[in-house]
């Protein structure tokens, strides 16, 4: 179980543990209805992990072909708790997250530091601006101010769109627009740039890198 700084989880909302009910012989109505609901979870979770499964895909072909070294970020944590249910394997039962995580994803494109961050939400005309927080934005100013390469990739799931949006762009609109709670997709359209969904590579952001940015 992975527990959150001042009980909030990635998403910065505040979470309650959940209790697991076991599959038995004789599964009663209640049981029934949580394994309904837990199906449902697992659900929202696969849709979630397809776009970053994309970018990883994406990201394993630049790799490949020598392009650029692109990699995920870990995610630091203490752990707290292990058990040994066999000898020659340990199971991690309790851990804390020891520090905010930056963005998703870094690396370097022809002599160039990139890092970006992913975000995919099911709205239509709008993105959640609580999906970005205020040390997100300030490792992107710094990262811009060192010269490297800053953006973020939005999904749109339900309209099947995807958008490379430099964060210059979402720096502005996050100090200049505090008030409000989402970013219009009006204003993306407007500032980002679309990304079509090829066969290989999946989400060919570079070709966006190469537009805006000066790589050798």
């Amino acid at each position: 179980m992975l527990k959150y700084p001042q009980g909030l989880n990635k998403q910065g909302k505040h979470f309650s543990n959940e209790k697991v009910v076991k599959k038995t012989e004789h599964n009663t109505a209640k049981n029934v209805s949580n394994m309904v609901k837990s199906k449902t979870a697992v659900k929202f979770g696969k849709r979630g992990m397809n776009f970053e499964a994309e970018i990883n895909a994406t990201n394993d072909y630049y790799l490949s072909r020598n392009i650029a070294v692109i990699h995920k970020k870990p995610t630091p944590i203490q752990i707290v708790k292990v058990d040994y249910p066999q000898r020659s394997r340990a199971k991690i039962t309790e851990a804390y997250f020891r520090q905010a995580s930056t963005t998703d994803y870094s690396g370097v494109y022809r002599g160039r530091y990139i890092d970006f961050e992913a975000k995919e939400t099911q709205q239509k005309t709008s993105f959640p601006l609580k999906n970005f927080h205020e040390h997100q934005i300030v490792h992107m100013t710094k990262v811009l101010e060192q010269k490297g390469i800053a953006f973020v990739l939005l999904h749109f799931a339900s309209l099947g769109e995807t958008y490379y949006l430099p964060s210059e762009n979402l720096i502005s609109f996050y100090h200049e627009k505090k008030g409000l709670k989402s970013i219009p997709l009006d204003y993306i359209k407007k500032h980002a740039y679309p990304l079509s969904s090829n066969q290989i590579p999946r989400i060919p952001y570079l070709e966006i890198v190469n537009q805006l940015c000066e790589v050798n």
